[in-house]
């Protein structure tokens, strides 16, 4: 299962780096300026910095799995975002590519 989100923000690539930085304390993370992949437990992640907004695409074995991985990578992103009064991802599902 795959799932989707787009949030528009002029700090996109500052939150992909953040992010980034934070997970490689903890787990393999491969990263540049504008995007970043790396696994959970429950799913893989990839985040990218489009122009003008932040978007973060998860897959995961099943409906539990996405719906955890979603919510690590909203977790971690209020933590960061909380200027702009950030408060969660409008995640979409999606059909498997």
């Amino acid at each position: 299962m795959i799932s989707i989100a787009r949030y528009p923000t002029p700090n996109a690539s500052k939150y992909v780096q953040q992010l980034a930085k934070h997970f490689a304390h903890k787990i393999e993370v491969r990263s540049d300026e504008r995007s970043a992949d790396f696994a959970v437990q429950a799913g893989s992640v990839r985040l990218e910095a489009e122009d003008g907004a932040f978007v973060a695409r998860v897959e995961a074995e099943d409906a539990k799995g996405l719906i955890e991985t979603r919510y690590v990578v909203d977790k971690h992103l209020v933590i960061f975002a909380f200027r702009e009064g950030f408060a969660g991802l409008d995640w979409k599902i999606t059909e498997a590519a």
